[in-house]
């Protein structure tokens, strides 16, 4: 194991230049090589100008350059969650430019083809870094960092773990354009001398793949853990980890069962949020309802029961503290965590409490996990309802149709909450949408009531298909004018949806290209209920898709998709 560098001197001194960085399809990627693409990237970034640049790519390693020559420039890096053109255009009035890609209509900058590698310390207190919250309960918030408060992290990380991990490769589920994996994936993997893998693993095959040359570090998410399926043979790869973690969310008891019987070790759980970093972390080797422990220098404090935290790694006045969103209780060295703080909203003049009903929801059964949110109808607010069932959940649906489970759901609330606040919206889904932190946003949940979007269920997923089981309601807006008297859904929208969640379900690249062999043999009537299977050729960057029902086939095809980043 290498001595431990500071971000700061990364590029200054320390390591010879075929010190291994990264890999990449079988290559190794060495400082040398990763030395001469931030020299090119800090050239683009000079010859530009600008102070601040918006950067979005699928490849850690390419990331790490982009990044690391931004810093050396002198520029502040924005991240986006996401390149979805909606994402990049909200970035545009706050950005001088895009790195590897932009909204429609802009051109991205890529590296010069080479730059002098004078490199020299970088400052602390540089401006180095804008991250965005994901957005849970509202709009993303834009967070600021400096050099230093990202230094004294990855140093606090490899204070408390760099000993019992050794020198062995960094492999990951989740996205490097969040803070946590930012932090675990890039930064302190390049400070600690790692080699980090430069793609993400998105599926369990991955994982068990990646891990079966021997050992490993793998940085993960709830929403990951949660779905180590049993069927799979993990037996060659149990063992494998020296190190595991996870941030973003609470981790299930049953999430926590399966990483202890299929990773064969309990992960290390990080307490933080994009504003804090990271504040506290705990290994639930056996006991499972273990206390929070906090990181070194970061003091935590419970006002009425709001967890407040003050840190280095916060840029706050001397001596301020944050007020987070949970609940907890201080313990010695640390805290145990109560819950989210209530979620308030006035309907019809009365409070309402949004984390109380959740709660009701899934301590009355019938459901796994619940969130309620907030939908605007014309002049009136009502409460929708995204769910994930549990068995009784889906039998009562099966057995008696969505309605029978949402009547029985009201039931359930009815005795805690006023009628007028009862939810009157509700969708029901084999588990939450999340994004690349493993996170569901509050956009993301709103969007499953979107009167374009057909509700399904997913029947079979696997790495490259998926078989849906859809719905076509009456009251979609897309039978309107097209036929009076005959209503038919148009084939245009039927593509429309074999794209759209085609993207909930495979890393697809962005642009549309062309579509290929499409066919409509049979039309699809108001009430149907399809099957849509979906499978996706990364290799070619076709999505295609069939439509059947009981009647036969209605629709297949291809789409071609290009655009990649990275």
């Amino acid at each position: 194991m290498v001595e431990p560098l500071a971000l700061e001197e990364l590029l200054v001194h320390g390591r010879p230049s075929g010190h291994p960085v990264a890999r990449r399809e079988g290559a190794v990627l060495d400082l040398g090589a990763l030395q001469s693409r931030v020299a090119g990237w800090r050239a683009a970034f000079e010859a530009h100008g600008g102070k601040r640049f918006a950067l979005f790519t699928d490849d850690t390693f390419d990331f790490a350059s982009a990044l690391l020559g931004a810093w050396h420039a002198g520029a502040c890096v924005y991240l986006p969650a996401d390149a979805r053109p909606a994402t990049l255009e909200a970035l545009r009035p706050h950005v001088d430019a895009f790195a590897v890609r932009a909204p429609p209509g802009l051109t991205p900058l890529s590296p010069a083809k080479s730059g002098p590698r004078d490199f020299q310390r970088l400052s602390p207190d540089l401006a180095a870094l804008v991250v965005y919250t994901s957005g849970s309960s509202g709009e993303p918030t834009a967070i600021p960092k400096r050099l230093s408060q990202l230094s004294r992290e990855v140093a606090t990380l490899g204070a408390l773990f760099d000993a019992d991990l050794g020198d062995v490769p960094v492999l990951s589920t989740v996205s490097h354009q969040h803070i946590y994996g930012l932090l675990f994936r890039v930064l302190w993997p390049l400070a600690s001398g790692r080699v980090f893998d430069a793609h993400a693993l998105p599926y369990p095959e991955d994982i068990v793949a990646a891990l079966q040359p021997g050992p490993a570090l793998l940085v993960a998410s709830p929403a990951h853990l949660k779905r180590l399926p049993s069927t799979m043979d993990w037996s060659p790869v149990r063992g494998h980890l020296r190190g595991l973690f996870s941030s973003g969310g609470p981790l299930s008891l049953e999430a926590l069962q399966a990483c202890r019987e299929r990773l064969g070790r309990a992960p290390v759980e990080v307490y933080g949020s994009s504003e804090t970093g990271g504040v506290a972390w705990r290994r639930r080797e056996t006991d499972d309802d273990a206390s929070w422990r906090t990181m070194p220098g970061v003091e935590v404090r419970a006002d009425e029961e709001a967890l407040c935290v003050r840190s280095p790694h916060l840029d706050l006045p001397q001596g301020a503290w944050f007020t987070t969103e949970d609940r907890a209780r201080p313990v010695p060295g640390g805290f145990q965590l109560l819950g989210r703080r209530d979620r308030l909203l006035k309907l019809e003049e009365k409070r309402v409490s949004l984390s109380a009903m959740e709660r009701t929801l899934v301590d009355g059964g019938l459901l796994r996990e619940a969130r309620v949110l907030p939908l605007s109808e014309g002049q009136r607010v009502v409460l929708a309802v995204v769910g994930v069932p549990d068995a009784e959940g889906w039998r009562l649906q099966e057995s008696g149709g969505r309605r029978s489970l949402n009547q029985a759901l009201r039931e359930k609330l009815a005795p805690h909450f006023d009628s007028s606040a009862l939810p009157r919206r509700f969708r029901y889904l084999e588990a939450m949408p999340v994004n690349s932190q493993g996170k569901s946003t509050e956009a993301a949940l709103t969007a499953l009531f979107d009167p374009k979007r057909p509700p399904f269920r997913v029947r079979e997923r696997s790495p490259e298909r998926v078989l849906l089981a859809v719905e076509v309601p009456a009251s979609s807006p897309y039978f309107d004018g097209h036929f009076p008297g005959s209503p038919i859904l148009p084939g245009v929208v039927q593509i429309e949806w074999a794209l759209l969640l085609g993207r909930e379900h495979f890393a697809l690249p962005p642009d549309f290209l062309r579509l290929e062999t499409v066919k409509f043999q049979q039309v699809i009537p108001p009430g149907a209920h399809l099957t849509l299977e979906l499978t996706w050729a990364a290799e070619s960057g076709r999505l295609g898709f069939k439509l059947t029902s009981d009647v036969g086939a209605h629709a297949s095809g291809r789409i071609v998709l290009g655009g990649g980043v990275g």
